[in-house]
């Protein structure tokens, strides 16, 4: 089957060959060039449609359909080959396999979530004034100062169990304080 295409000037040349023709004759020989040049199947099958595909589009310019299919081949795998090369690889501190996703989250509680945080540490600050001194003193020397229950008897001259007791209400109360402003489920 001929097929009269036309140059750039307006001159037919015949053509032996068609679209078709080229893709039955062509397939399978330019798949195995591209896999000599590209050692991913997938990648070479892909470079080979991208050059038909490209031929389709030109095939009233392309003169010699077939040294034009191996250099488009052979230039879409350079082009594949370098745009690999620009994909840089994060580096593997820890030396294994291992998901290194949760290294690359930000570490910081999202904006709303800070905002809340700093209602509830401004409202625990308000309801601590609420508390009695003797209570506000144990609130202070278990977590500013980070002392055991043993630690705050011992400065306080109250016993172990009557600063567990007395920390308990305390901190209930602001839990209660905080479930009723709704910061707290």
């Amino acid at each position: 089957m001929a097929v009269m295409r036309s140059d750039g000037a307006g001159a037919e040349l015949p053509s032996s060959e068609s679209i078709e023709e080229l893709f039955l004759a062509l397939e399978s020989p330019l798949l195995s060039y591209a896999r000599r040049l590209s050692p991913d199947t997938d990648m070479a099958e892909d470079i080979v449609q991208d050059a038909f595909i490209r031929l389709h589009a030109q095939f009233d310019q392309v003169h010699a359909a077939r040294s034009w299919l191996y250099r488009t081949v052979h230039n879409l795998a350079l082009n594949r080959q370098r745009d690999a090369k620009k994909i840089v690889p994060l580096p593997d501190t820890d030396g294994g396999e291992a998901d290194n996703s949760a290294e690359l989250t930000d570490p910081q509680p999202l904006p709303d979530e800070q905002i809340a945080r700093w209602e509830g540490v401004g409202l625990i600050r308000l309801n601590l004034k609420d508390l009695n001194a003797r209570s506000q003193e144990l609130v202070r020397l278990k977590f500013d100062e980070d002392l055991s229950y043993k630690q705050i008897s011992e400065r306080t001259g109250l016993s172990v169990s009557n600063v567990g007791y007395l920390l308990h209400h305390s901190l209930k109360s602001l839990a209660a304080d905080l479930t009723k402003a709704g910061l707290v489920p």
